[in-house]
């Protein structure tokens, strides 16, 4: 019971890494506050977890949102923010839109920034801390996805750098780097086009059974929400089944 008697908010909950984290950090105590665009999903994830969690639907590319997500979860106080919402579009570069770019840029990096804005003041008044999901494309390039691979490296910038402004403040801030993880975003079909797939497989995982569980992910982000991380601040923890070994 590493969270009781904490306020945690994780986003992106309707479904993989954030449904396993909600659910694992409400089996160990915390109040937990639940946002996602699909509230149906988050309906079913409130079913599986130990204790009822606030339920409230938010979208990622409005900023207002985002804020008014933070004040729900914030109303008696918050001790974790865990940023885990965002999406994946990739392909042929030559085919990929500069609407698509910037629509994943806004929601998985500004977005990111918006809400640890939001939280922060709140985390400082506790010692709290952020965890944020970044992603191996956040550690090297990656063929065919240059606006994911772009904004989980802003996602990566923006943990590096909060944690060093906010470090004397007891607030801690890291992320965490999957690699693939079975969840509806990683098994997404496909692109279709001049698609390399040598290249593609050169990020596969190495480990027997390298693909990740969202179980997987959300035992890192309650490790680094606990006490046990408590000298642990700026960090980006790869899980990628090897993937980013060589």
């Amino acid at each position: 019971m590493r969270f009781e008697g904490k306020s945690v908010l994780v986003t992106g909950a309707a479904s993989g890494i954030g449904r396993a984290t909600a659910i694992l950090f409400a089996s160990e105590g915390a109040r937990v506050t639940i946002g996602d665009l699909n509230g149906v999903g988050l309906e079913e994830t409130a079913s599986m977890m130990i204790a009822k969690p606030v339920i409230k639907t938010f979208d990622a590319a409005d900023f207002d949102s985002c804020r008014a997500l933070v004040a729900t979860a914030a109303k008696d106080r918050l001790d974790v923010l865990c940023n885990v919402s965002g999406i994946m579009k990739w392909g042929p570069t030559l085919d990929f839109s500069e609407d698509d770019f910037a629509r994943i840029l806004t929601i998985n990096t500004t977005s990111t920034f918006a809400m640890c804005k939001a939280a922060l003041p709140h985390l400082i008044k506790t010692k709290g801390n952020i965890i944020n999901t970044a992603s191996t494309a956040a550690l090297q390039g990656i063929a065919y996805t240059a606006a994911y691979a772009a904004s989980k490296h802003g996602v990566a910038a923006i943990t590096k750098s909060l944690a060093i402004e906010f470090a004397a403040k007891g607030v801690r801030i890291n992320a965490i780097c999957p690699g693939h993880v079975n969840t509806p975003m990683g098994n997404a079909a496909p692109p279709t086009g001049d698609v390399d797939w040598a290249l593609v497989m050169r990020n596969a995982p190495k480990l027997e059974n390298g693909t990740c569980e969202p179980s997987d992910i959300a035992e890192m982000f309650a490790f680094l929400a606990s006490e046990q991380a408590r000298k642990v601040t700026g960090a980006l923890f790869t899980i990628d089944g090897g993937q980013l070994a060589g």
